[in-house]
């Protein structure tokens, strides 16, 4: 069976996240079908083993996800009037995203079970649960029972990607709180009465916000502003929840709600921060610091501001390894496949190997590939191009060829 048809069994079946049972069943019946050890681990994530038959060769590991964006409607799958996409109904998402890559990863592993005359060092198969909300799935996976060391995440959306670094993801909340509060009236004179939603706004336009640094033409590190919260807010909230109908937009509404006559004494920013190198990530975070530092000197016992910052996830730094890039871009060569060798400013499973060992204890070498041309992917108007999954399953298997040439 061709990964085309794989494909459409796959993305036929709905799986959101924690919803994956009926597609990962459908998946075990190929490997069955086919005499591949496959079997569910402790968190229902799919493993799939063929083992090596050549011992001075090394296992290479194929990675995607099997939960996409969407519900549990049904996907009503159509080819697009000019021929070249699957889409769907426009009722929900298409779920390309990532029943590509598994079609792909599964059609590889079938290719390889029917072809015992090629000598290979194994091929490793995890086939992840809820990607799109938590990545529990993912961070559940027993990585020192892993035996290989490289890595291909199959879940770029434009064939031929192949992204080295991928951005870390730290969040970061600032509070000002002013020593004295007061009636906007009565209290308005004191120049002591500092208003904490001024001295945030005030601090705020001082600190970095945006792209900090380009490498190649890539963002690598950036910071974003993603929310002022000052007022009466707790008096804003209790009155907007009584309210028997809430007028749209909420936060408009809980703006006009907050108490103006109040001089404000609590104030919240709150930043996302994203880096593909720690170092620089780091020096930005010494740049906030220092605004705050002087802040705090310039208003001393009557304000304060404090910075706590949370790591949300690691970054996926460059690895010194960079053997699959090599093999990448001469099967791109060989097969008419343009590769881009690039970095990337999202989180995705990449980050999660980037910072586990295997059962040797090795530190994985994971890489971001792009195996179909995917476009407006998480929306209704969702499309594939059906040539480029055809291409991304020639790319892999060739990939895997040539890595144990």
């Amino acid at each position: 069976m061709d990964v085309i048809s794989i494909f459409k069994d796959l993305v036929s079946i709905p799986s959101p996240s924690l919803g994956e049972i009926n597609v990962s069943n459908k998946i075990l019946e190929y490997t069955y079908t086919n005499g591949i050890n496959a079997y569910y681990d402790n968190y229902q994530n799919l493993i799939i083993r063929i083992p090596s038959n050549c011992n001075d060769k090394k296992p290479l590991l194929l990675s995607a996800h099997m939960d996409v964006v969407g519900n549990s409607s049904p996907v009503n799958i159509k080819i697009s009037d000019d021929g070249k996409y699957f889409e769907t109904d426009k009722t929900r998402t298409l779920g390309a995203d990532d029943k590509a890559g598994v079609a792909v990863a599964l059609g590889v592993a079938i290719y390889i079970a029917k072809h015992p005359e090629i000598k290979h060092g194994g091929l490793e198969i995890v086939l992840t649960r809820d990607e799109e909300t938590s990545m529990t799935g993912i961070n559940n996976v027993k990585f020192d029972e892993l035996e290989s060391e490289n890595v291909l995440v199959l879940d770029s959306d434009k064939l031929g990607n192949f992204e080295i670094a991928g951005a870390g993801y730290t969040k970061i909340d600032i509070e000002v709180t002013t020593k004295l509060g007061g009636h906007s009236g009565n209290d308005i004179q004191d120049k002591k009465c500092y208003n904490a939603a001024k001295l945030i706004a005030d601090l705020v336009s001082k600190l970095p916000n945006g792209v900090y640094k380009i490498e190649n033409g890539f963002t690598i590190t950036s910071c974003n502003l993603g929310s002022i919260v000052a007022g009466a807010t707790d008096i804003g909230i209790e009155r907007l929840l009584d309210k028997q109908e809430i007028e749209k937009p909420y936060s408009k509404t809980l703006v006009t709600l907050s108490a103006d006559n109040v001089i404000n004494t609590k104030a919240y920013a709150h930043y996302s921060l994203r880096s593909s190198v720690k170092k620089y990530e780091q020096d930005l975070l010494k740049k906030f610091q220092k605004k705050i530092d002087k802040f705090n000197s310039k208003y001393k016992e009557w304000a304060e501001a404090k910075m706590d910052v949370n790591i949300h996830m690691l970054p996926f730094e460059k690895s010194i390894n960079q053997e699959m890039s090599k093999i990448a871009k001469c099967v791109g060569n060989k097969i008419n496949i343009p590769v881009k060798v690039q970095s990337f400013h999202a989180g995705a499973e990449t980050h999660i190997y980037a910072n586990k060992t295997n059962k040797f204890n090795k530190k994985f070498s994971p890489v971001l590939v792009g195996v179909a041309d995917i476009y407006s992917m998480h929306s209704p108007n969702e499309k594939v191009e059906i040539e480029s999954i055809k291409k991304g399953f020639e790319f892999i298997k060739e990939i895997f060829l040539e890595y144990n040439k």
